[in-house]
């Protein structure tokens, strides 16, 4: 059976925030740390993590972790370039990988149990696409079959994949995660999230 991969954007500036939400600590961990740590859960392989702004900082709480990182060096270009460095990364260590899933590290309730439910619903309904339905979308985490890859290495711009899901209505599923819409951007986000957890 062919492997599954993921790509962790982590290169955003976080300007909302004034400082790398990646770095925002959450049960212990670093919510980068926490999704990094449910992805090998789910022994989703490789595991690439993308950087960009605050790289330095970023990369340095990754040290020995089982995690590859690239360093996107067109982050202010938005997402889409991030995806594209991600899945270049992930083809050259793996060229025989059958389906990558696409994640943002400021979702803290994203999980291993998650991720397994988009492989399985990709096995059991045959799409070629996986999302997540929440607050009325589907959005990340979102799994992408073989067949896609080249769609995203054309991604440019800010859209990133929502293009791709836009599009392709027919071939996409989803998996309910409620929780999903839960994303820090703010520090009032951040204290909602600590305060859920008291």
């Amino acid at each position: 059976m062919d492997k599954t991969g993921i790509i962790i954007l982590a290169a955003g500036p976080s300007s909302r925030l004034g400082k790398p939400k990646q770095l925002l600590v959450y049960k212990g961990k670093t919510l980068l740390e926490n999704i990094v740590s449910e992805a090998r859960k789910a022994n989703l392989d490789p595991a690439v993590v993308v950087t960009g702004s605050g790289s330095e900082a970023i990369s340095s709480i990754l040290d020995n972790k089982p995690v590859d990182i690239v360093y996107n060096e067109r982050w202010p270009s938005g997402m889409a370039s991030g995806i594209v460095a991600g899945l270049s990364k992930i083809l050259t260590l793996n060229p025989k990988t059958g389906a990558v899933i696409i994640a943002v590290c400021d979702q803290p309730f994203v999980s291993a149990e998650l991720f397994g439910q988009l492989m399985k619903i990709k096995a059991e309904q045959n799409k070629g696409i996986v999302g997540c339905a929440y607050a009325g979308i589907i959005g990340t985490p979102v799994l992408f079959g073989k067949i896609y890859f080249e769609k995203l290495l054309l991604l440019q711009g800010e859209e990133g994949a929502k293009k791709i899901l836009k599009t392709q209505g027919s071939d996409l599923a989803s998996v309910n995660f409620d929780k999903g819409s839960i994303d820090i951007d703010t520090h009032e986000d951040y204290d909602q999230l600590l305060l859920r957890t008291r």
